[in-house]
């Protein structure tokens, strides 16, 4: 096989074979194959597209390019979720005690972030004394025994998928549908999903602007995951402004718990009772998603939804005083004031902009090597809709520095009071095949 003949037939529309992909990505990783050719086949398939069978194969080809995650010994179907990212998007740290309170299994690898705020990791270890670091065999024995467990991400898993990112992100192919999809898909299953929920953001402040383009990326991963035997589920959510109020680890944190007690915004609150029906359901506890959500709204009223939290936060040698008394958390030493500066409603909140502000203040990380500050971050008082009047406050800044006048200048140019507003619908579409 000669790589120049595979760039050539897909150029030309034509489909690749398994044998052929398995030959490209794993030549790749092994470093027989150079950028520059993988650079022209990347740039073929953001013209012709992938069959479904191709985009499968191609997922499988990097999964199984590095280490996977065997999880057999967890009793149980292991469902994973997956969010295209966001704003204020605190859905992990809600989602796992919820579904482990009605008896899914939450087996969770995690990351650090880059961007607006830190990753479900960093939010954790806002918790004074949390730790991620756990051998794998008290890792499963804890999801067996609490059904709840969070470990960071480790091995070599899908070196393939890496370096083929890093390359899309220099030659202009990181928007193709089947390269974004079996992206994503490949490092679900690698870290050893049986069954998948996808989260995937639409609006200013996702990844995908269109809820069309949102659409199509989720249909091509749930037909991934259905096709290479991974039940596999998606919802379209609104990112048009930010998710909840909070924007910042700790905050995060606080409104997590809120949450779980039927206390915090009612935007992320429906996001995760969505995500964690589906959640429920393809972890076979419910016979429709509709019964799953009743369940998940019982345990949070009765209270085994925060119970599961305060057990997963001791389980991995937090302090558990947090959920009683959140100000235990991190606590910035200045919070100010954005004032209205006019009567309205507010019309629109631009979602990145706004996260973006939140990362000045040292909540997020603008490179691998900035240093977050687990206390600062935003607490907007408005969402779209909402009427306003001259001098009340649309959001808290926590800082640790006095003077915040680029982050205030921030949040007037993407806050925007109107006569009216049309409200955003939060949740687009639902796919389930």
């Amino acid at each position: 096989m000669r790589m120049v003949d595979l760039i050539e037939k897909k150029r030309d529309g034509k489909e690749l074979t398994t044998a052929e992909i398995y030959f490209i990505i794993e030549g790749y990783t092994k470093g027989t194959i150079p950028d520059y050719q993988v650079s022209a086949l990347a740039m073929a398939i953001f013209f012709q597209d992938m069959t479904e069978r191709e985009r499968a194969d191609l997922t499988m080809a990097m999964v199984e390019s590095g280490d996977t995650i065997d999880l057999s010994a967890i009793e149980g179907i292991k469902v994973d979720k997956h969010s295209t990212g966001g704003v204020g998007d605190t859905t992990t740290l809600v989602l796992a005690p919820l579904v482990a309170a009605v008896g899914v299994p939450v087996a969770k690898m995690s990351g650090r972030g880059l961007g607006h705020t830190g990753g479900t990791i960093d939010k954790l270890e806002s918790i004074a004394g949390f730790h991620v670091e756990i051998e794998k065999e008290e890792f499963i024995n804890l999801v067996n025994r609490h059904k709840i467990a969070v470990i960071g991400q480790s091995g070599n898993l899908t070196p393939a998928d890496k370096k083929l990112y890093a390359l899309r992100d220099v030659t202009a192919t990181v928007n193709s549908i089947p390269l974004i999809a079996s992206s994503i898909m490949s490092k679900k299953i690698a870290a050893g999903a049986d069954a998948i929920v996808l989260d995937v953001k639409t609006g200013a402040g996702a990844f995908m602007k269109t809820e069309e383009d949102a659409k199509e990326l989720a249909q091509a991963m749930v037909r991934i995951g259905n096709n290479v035997g991974r039940k596999t589920m998606a919802v379209i959510s609104d990112m048009s402004q930010p998710l909840g109020f909070a924007i910042g680890n700790a905050l995060e944190v606080k409104e997590a718990i809120d949450t779980l007690q039927g206390k915090g915004p009612k935007d992320l609150e429906e996001l995760c009772l969505v995500l964690g029906s589906q959640m429920s359901y393809l972890a076979g506890k419910s016979a429709s998603l509709a019964e799953a959500k009743a369940m998940l709204q019982d345990v949070m009223k009765n209270g085994k939804a925060l119970a599961k939290f305060k057990e997963f936060i001791i389980n991995q040698g937090g302090n558990p005083e947090v959920v009683d008394h959140p100000e235990k958390l991190p606590q910035a030493a200045y919070r100010i004031e954005v004032p209205a500066k006019k009567d309205g409603v507010v019309a629109r909140i631009v979602a990145d902009a706004i996260g973006t502000a939140a990362m000045l203040l040292g909540a997020g990380r603008a490179t691998k090597e900035s240093e977050i500050d687990l206390a600062v971050g935003l607490v907007l008082h408005k969402k779209v809709g909402d009427k306003v009047s001259k001098d009340e406050s649309l959001v808290t800044i926590h800082a640790n520095q006095e003077v915040v006048t680029e982050v205030i200048e921030k949040i007037y140019q993407n806050i925007y009071i109107e006569d009216k507003a049309d409200v955003p619908q939060l949740i687009h579409d639902i796919i389930t095949a």
